[in-house]
């Protein structure tokens, strides 16, 4: 066979984001089927809402927990599991488009482990930052603040290029910078949740994080400390 024509025609994705994505997809094939009555019966109708009411995360929750210094299991999984139940499909296809490419970029890059690292470490912070503020009490769910740990990632590959190549490294934020705007605007003209501060803590968790998941990433962060 002649070179070249043996090569697969897309890049396959790396493990780690079928194994974040492909969660997503059952439940909503599952949410699919009962909505439409192929399946489930007519309680099916509610599979979703049943799900939000499990597998969300409750900020009051967490906060009763640390009161009373019990930590049911079936509550602290709430951290890794509210990413992947969504309020509709148009909320988990989203998801999914960031998880697909940014996961690609990061896997291919970091290494695939790096994808599941940063997803559900920019999950936990985003829920713990979420907690953090006074008066927020409504659930937490679906995939942002974890996949915004993505962008963090993705925006850290761009930085330590633009850095190798003695360019503006500022250039690299300009990813989160265009969705954060495009969330202000959003705020503005139909009003917004306090989701963001789940998100922007999930960016920095992933940024964060890709320091110590890079190949040799936290060594270059000490040498350059050292040559400064």
């Amino acid at each position: 066979m002649r070179d070249g024509y043996d090569t697969a025609p897309v890049n396959p994705l790396p493990w780690s984001v079928w194994a974040l994505a492909l969660p997503v997809v059952a439940l909503e094939a599952v949410f699919s089927l009962g909505q439409s009555g192929l399946a489930g019966g007519p309680q099916a109708v509610g599979w979703r809402l049943d799900a939000l009411q499990r597998f969300s995360f409750s900020p009051d929750i967490l906060r009763a927990m640390l009161d009373r210094s019990l930590f049911p299991p079936e509550h602290l999984a709430r951290f890794v599991t509210y990413p992947f139940v969504h309020g509709s499909i148009t909320h988990a296809l989203m998801v999914l488009v960031f998880l697909l490419a940014l996961g690609k970029m990061v896997g291919e890059v970091l290494r695939p482990i790096a994808v599941i690292v940063i997803f559900f470490g920019a999950a936990l912070t985003g829920a713990l930052v979420y907690t953090a503020v006074p008066g927020l009490s409504q659930p937490l769910y679906g995939g942002y603040p974890a996949v915004y740990g993505l962008v963090g990632g993705f925006t850290w590959i761009l930085w330590a290029r633009l850095g190798a190549e003695n360019a503006n490294r500022a250039r690299a934020f300009t990813l989160i910078g265009f969705l954060l705007g495009i969330q202000l605007i959003f705020g503005v003209l139909f009003g917004g949740s306090w989701d963001w501060v789940a998100e922007v803590s999930g960016f920095v968790a992933g940024f964060a994080l890709s320091f110590l998941l890079a190949p040799g990433g936290w060594q270059q962060v000490l040498a350059r400390m050292r040559r400064r």
